[in-house]
């Protein structure tokens, strides 16, 4: 266990929703106010460690047992946002997407099937008396997925140290932090104007798909959530010369700017700037 809860976890980014308070109903709001106003928080690194943890058991716990209380706070114009983890929800899910992407030897070889089994048969059950449950946080691996970029501006982009004082979301310790933030509101906006710039220039596509569902996703939230992309972990293992020239939402927006322009060698540009850094990023999950 010492182990696990010591070692900076590296791969990981997210894409998070704060909402208000008012979007939660009692109790749930009255525990999420008396959580914010704990004078410690954990952050991100915490989540994944105590997740990581779970996996060192014979047999391993791909899914908590119990629901997490916990959540990330931020105060928006003086109002408190939430984030809750749902780390069981996620687990659920993360275990669905494996059984999606691993074949069932290398999948048996790390969480036997007895236990998948079990896992996936709670969730059916959990999942049929909470229909409408969705998740706050989405992870991605080795990347960042391009369509979350479609979400922000490089006017929202924050790198540097974070502020250790008052609930900072994540990161608030005083560590190096890669995020982009920005109203609900604003990455609707972009979302459905993504969309139109490339349904106008392509066929659909796995970008068009995906821009959709994340579309779909932010709807379930209150119009007031903030929302935010945080390179999280990846900023331990990417060279911070590398972070510090990392503008991609302003090179999907400029791809986009330049598809609507109908300019396709500024908008190939664009794209080959983003993939070629992502590339570089995932090929590091390889290096021994």
């Amino acid at each position: 266990m010492g182990v696990a809860s010591s070692v900076t976890v590296p791969y990981a980014a997210y894409l998070r929703v704060y909402e208000p308070l008012a979007a939660f109903p009692e109790p749930e709001r009255s525990h999420w106010l008396r959580y914010a106003r704990r004078e410690s928080l954990p952050g991100a690194q915490d989540e994944l460690r105590r997740s990581l943890a779970d996996l060192l058991p014979t047999p391993p716990v791909p899914v908590p047992v119990h629901e997490s209380g916990d959540a990330f706070v931020v105060v928006v114009d003086g109002v408190v946002c939430v984030c809750p983890w749902r780390t069981r929800l996620r687990g659920w899910l993360a275990l669905r997407e494996l059984t999606e992407r691993f074949p069932p030897p290398v999948l048996d070889a790390v969480l036997p099937p007895v236990v998948r089994r079990q896992a996936a048969a709670d969730h059916e059950r959990w999942a049929a008396r909470n229909p409408d449950a969705r998740p706050w946080i989405r992870t991605a691996t080795w990347q960042v997925p391009l369509r979350w970029f479609v979400l922000f501006s490089d006017e929202e982009r924050e790198y540097g140290k974070s502020v250790p004082e008052g609930p900072q979301g994540p990161e608030g310790g005083g560590g190096l932090v890669l995020r982009y933030r920005t109203p609900m509101v604003q990455a609707r906006r972009r979302v459905a104007r993504g969309l139109r710039t490339l349904r106008d220039a392509m066929e659909e596509g796995p970008l068009i798909d995906g821009l959709v569902e994340v579309g779909r996703w932010l709807e379930e939230f209150h119009p007031r959530s903030l929302v935010e992309l945080d390179y999280g972990g990846l900023v331990h293992m990417v060279p911070e010369a590398q972070l510090a020239e990392d503008h991609s939402a302003a090179d999907t927006a400029d791809g986009l700017a330049a598809l609507r322009a109908g300019d396709g060698a500024r908008a190939g540009a664009a794209y080959e700037r983003l993939t070629e850094r992502w590339r570089a990023v995932r090929d590091r999950q390889f290096a021994n």
